[in-house]
């Protein structure tokens, strides 16, 4: 018997055990709470660890269907999350309630936190973060490198634009006003991605709009969610106010979906982009 084969006969007890407790590891089991969140998991091919995911994780359509659904991202129930036995929870930084986390970190499951910033470096931070977090780095290193692809088409796209189209963004109706976003909303970072102007930026967060205020605003384009609270509206042009502005006049209303618009995960240099082109056709062309 040779040297080399009598040490891998005293090895082979050791390397069996390391299988048998390999085998024995509990596997991995994510709760995703954050609809960009649950769409990286699945762009990294990790959608086979996820066990539970929140209400706003509308992308890929499977990911509600096939997993248990925890709730609202701002209103979790800490033991519909703890009946899944997860290992891991990783959410938005807006997630909650805060006492709902706590209680989920008090029973001994891990929550890691990611930002909900809606910029271009936001979506690239919480793909580094999700993918670190589970050792998926080259796969996330690949994945950004396509975001960060997108977001430079966008850009040059971006410059072509000379008369940034006045848009209002509506979330939907509140006892016939429209609720609007103004500055530090995701809907005016969309706006400025897909380059038009914001007439709602006097207003902070999601405010209702006077009709006066709608009237002196003058937005050239509405834009609106296929889904959201309260709903896109059939046809915002029959609310009076909205019927005396220009984009009434022209009948410019652009309706997307809205974890694809407002999400801010991988598809956002895509959503960017389709709604640049609704806005400005005459000035990007066909790029």
């Amino acid at each position: 018997m040779t040297l080399l084969s009598r040490r891998a006969l005293m090895l082979s007890p050791a390397l069996m055990l390391a299988a048998r407790h390999a085998k024995a590891a509990p596997a991995r089991r994510i709760v995703s709470v954050g609809g960009a969140i649950t769409e990286i998991l699945y762009r990294l091919g990790l959608d086979a660890e996820i066990v539970g995911v929140d209400s706003t994780s509308l992308y890929p359509v499977e990911a509600l269907k096939t997993k248990a659904n925890v709730g609202y991202i701002r209103a979790l129930g800490a033991e519909g999350v703890l009946s899944l036995n997860p290992t891991l929870v990783i959410a938005a930084e807006g997630a909650g309630p805060p006492d709902a986390l706590r209680l989920i970190e008090q029973a001994g499951v891990s929550i890691v936190r990611v930002t909900d910033q809606p910029s271009a470096a936001g979506i690239v931070e919480r793909v580094k973060v999700v993918a670190k977090t589970l050792g998926a780095d080259e796969r996330g290193n690949a994945l950004i490198q396509e975001i960060e692809r997108g977001f430079a088409e966008l850009n040059t796209m971006k410059a072509r634009i000379t008369q940034p189209a006045k848009t209002l963004f509506v979330l939907s109706f509140q006892n016939g006003r429209p609720l609007v976003g103004g500055t530090g909303t995701t809907a005016d970072a969309m706006l400025a991605l897909a380059g038009a102007t914001n007439v709602a930026s006097s207003l902070n967060g999601w405010k209702p709009l006077s009709d006066e205020g709608l009237i002196a605003a003058a937005p050239e384009a509405i834009v609106m969610m296929d889904h959201g609270p309260g709903g896109a509206a059939s046809d915002p042009f029959t609310y009076p106010a909205l019927a005396a502005t220009p984009a009434a006049a022209k009948r410019r209303l652009v309706v997307m979906d809205s974890l694809y618009l407002l999400g801010f995960g991988p598809r956002t240099p895509a959503a960017a982009r389709e709604l640049m082109t609704a806005l400005h056709p005459d000035q990007i062309g066909k790029g």
